[in-house]
């Protein structure tokens, strides 16, 4: 069984942040979409805003996440520059790459029984793509939204034309809760596949977000996109 180091601390520590941060904004925009107010009913005004679940103290909470998010997502992109193993390679002007995609999601759909071993998924890797897009999305409608709490800010005059762009302010807001709920399809998929890929293979891919480090007992095919040297010279490296 050969180990491969190949999750930076950087992109470890981000990939827990963004979790947290993602189920946080979640249930918090939830809650400012649909306000409950629990354990303020009947009492009065100032207890609720004083409340730890009144709107302001959420709202807070939302912004603050949301925030440390988006510095997630630029910290994620300057690692992509320091550090091979931190890289995604979807090379989606070739051929054999969809096959691969099409070869994992029959694997995880369990029409197959085996496929080839990768160090970083294919499908995985072509998901991961589209979740940054609409991070960044996500991130640009929020920051609209926001904005108009100061509509002559400087905030507002960058992203205020969202707003223009998609029509009007609601769009804005529903467009942001679309892409709330695709986080979370791919939160519960993303478990998923973690986990079942880690009990029928082993590999160590639910451990290796906590050690950077994935185990096979054979050659993964896409060594050579993380580390252009021979197979041993991975083993056990910094890739």
């Amino acid at each position: 069984m050969d180990t491969y180091r190949l999750f930076s601390i950087g992109l470890r520590l981000c990939h827990w942040i963004w979790a947290l941060c993602i189920v946080v904004l979640f249930l918090t925009g939830i809650y400012i979409g649909n306000p409950m107010f629990i354990g303020t009913q009947g009492k009065e005004p100032t207890v609720a805003v004083v409340s730890l679940l009144s709107m302001e103290v959420i709202r807070q909470v939302h912004f603050t996440a949301g925030f440390i998010l988006c510095a997630c997502v630029l910290l994620r992109f300057y690692l992509f520059f320091t550090y091979r193993g931190n890289r995604l390679y979807p090379n989606f002007l070739s051929r054999a790459y969809w096959q691969s995609v099409g070869e994992m999601l029959a694997y995880y759909s369990l029409i197959r029984t085996r496929h080839r071993l990768y160090l970083r998924n294919p499908l995985a890797a072509t998901v991961y793509v589209m979740v940054y897009i609409l991070m960044v999305l996500e991130a640009i409608s929020g920051l609209a939204m926001y904005s108009m709490i100061q509509p002559n800010s400087f905030l507002a005059a960058i992203f205020g034309p969202v707003h223009h762009l998609l029509g009007n302010e609601y769009n804005t807001h529903f467009v942001h809760h679309v892409i709330a709920w695709g986080f979370m399809i791919f939160l519960l998929t993303h478990i998923y596949m973690v986990v079942f890929n880690d009990i029928t293979e082993k590999s160590g891919e639910l451990s290796s977000i906590v050690s950077g480090r994935k185990h096979f007992a054979e050659t993964p095919v896409d060594v050579g996109s993380f580390m252009p040297e021979s197979t041993t010279a991975c083993r056990q490296r910094k890739l």
